[in-house]
């Protein structure tokens, strides 16, 4: 199995072929979790993820015969984008296959870096199947996106670095998908600090590794905003690994990833893409649990797609009450609306959008109902506007959002 050694062996050949990004304290997430959190800023790395890594620890150990043909790999995301860059700047020539329905940016920025974009099949299970017949039909070393040693111990330099930088973690909390990224980090964080908790976080929409290691049978779903870590089915060798190294594996909901991606964006400035916001939704969902400790958080990449990021920001502000839905009953009078606009600016509140509706309504006749989306400055405010509408003499609740915003 995997040892310390191999993932010293990693650190040395990507000794100046990757960043040794930082790894500081959040003093505001530490007083919010009441854990001190320090975070590894792996969204940093050229292409925004910790899958460099793995991919020039990989491409650095091949022979050079090996090299002479070549190298493929199956990815629609991060790995693509690693393995297309480490091998433009080692010279190789690299094949990606990417499933039919990968966004037009991720495709662009892979043919960027120099790399054969195939693009096969309309699931990532026939892109995968099409990139071995090539691997076999064109002899091409197939790059594994986790599942082999060598990039599993390049991953693993990062839980070197974040040891190096703070030697007394008592915990690291890490996003799993295939697992390549915890099974490194675990090797090595276990031979340096052998106490040190390791968690595993899963989006409970992919629980592949939770149900292989804890036995249990979570239902997949489709999709998630945490593409990242949404893999069907976890590595072998990684899963030995996890199960040898890790201490335990949680799932997190889609709501607590969004509002760690928003967390991150407003307290550390700093883009994370779902898969990224893991560790942090872990430690919102349970608090309990490492309050008081030192955690280590690896911000593991940044590649988010901008409309899905507005989506979230938006989603974020509904959440926290600064962006709400009222509906306003009154009066069908002239100058009703003006009145109820008047208010709401009175009471500080800014007005996004207006709905002002006869028919649909359960209301009498004779009235009118409102609804406005408001700009505010959180649930309390949204409480003195309703309040101040009230003395005004009209009816006015809040509109909860779905549970899927909550």
């Amino acid at each position: 199995m995997l040892s310390i050694q191999d993932i010293y062996a990693a650190a040395a050949r990507l000794q100046g072929q990757v960043l040794d990004t930082p790894c500081v304290e959040s003093r505001t997430l530490s007083q919010i979790t009441g854990a001190q959190i320090f975070l590894k800023f792996e969204n940093l790395q050229f292409t925004a993820s910790f899958k460099e890594r793995g991919a020039c620890n990989k491409l650095a150990q091949l022979t050079a015969e090996q090299r002479a043909r070549g190298v493929v790999a199956m990815s629609a995301g991060n790995h693509a984008q690693g393995v297309a860059y480490h091998a433009q700047r080692l010279g190789l020539h690299a094949v990606i296959v990417m499933p039919r329905f990968t966004p037009g940016v991720k495709v662009a920025r892979t043919r960027g870096f120099g790399a054969e974009v195939v693009l096969h099949g309309d699931t990532l299970e026939e892109a995968r199947t099409h990139a071995y017949a090539l691997a076999e039909e064109r002899h091409l070393t197939f790059v594994h996106p986790y599942d082999d040693e060598a990039i599993v111990a390049g991953q693993g330099t990062v839980g070197l670095e974040m040891l190096q930088a703070v030697p007394d973690l008592d915990a690291l909390v890490i996003a799993v998908g295939g697992g390549g990224l915890i099974a490194g980090i675990a090797t090595a964080a276990k031979a340096l600090r052998p106490g040190i908790e390791i968690v595993g976080v899963q989006t409970a929409r992919f629980p592949a590794m939770v149900n292989a290691i804890h036995g249990t049978a979570h239902p997949q779903g489709t999709s998630t905003i945490a593409e990242g870590i949404a893999v069907g089915t976890p590595g072998q060798i990684t899963r030995e690994i996890v199960a040898q190294r890790v201490d335990d594996l949680v799932l997190v909901d889609e709501g607590d990833i969004e509002q760690a991606i928003v967390m991150l964006l407003e307290i550390e400035k700093t883009l994370v893409e779902g898969a990224g916001a893991a560790g942090l939704a872990a430690l919102l969902k349970n608090p309990g649990r490492f309050r008081g400790k030192k955690v280590g958080l690896v911000l593991c990449g940044g590649n988010i797609d901008p409309l899905l990021l507005a989506a979230i920001i938006e989603r974020g502000m509904v959440r926290s009450g600064r962006l709400a839905r009222i509906r306003v009953g009154a009066r069908d009078i002239p100058g009703v609306l003006a009145r109820i606009t008047a208010t709401v600016a009175d009471a500080g509140a800014n007005i996004d959008e207006v709905h002002h509706q006869r028919a649909f309504t359960s209301l009498s006749v004779q009235s009118v109902e409102i609804e406005l989306v408001l700009q505010t400055r959180g649930h309390d405010h949204v409480a003195q506007v309703l309040e101040q509408l009230r003395t005004t003499g009209v009816q006015a609740e809040i509109v909860q959002p779905s549970a899927a915003v909550h």
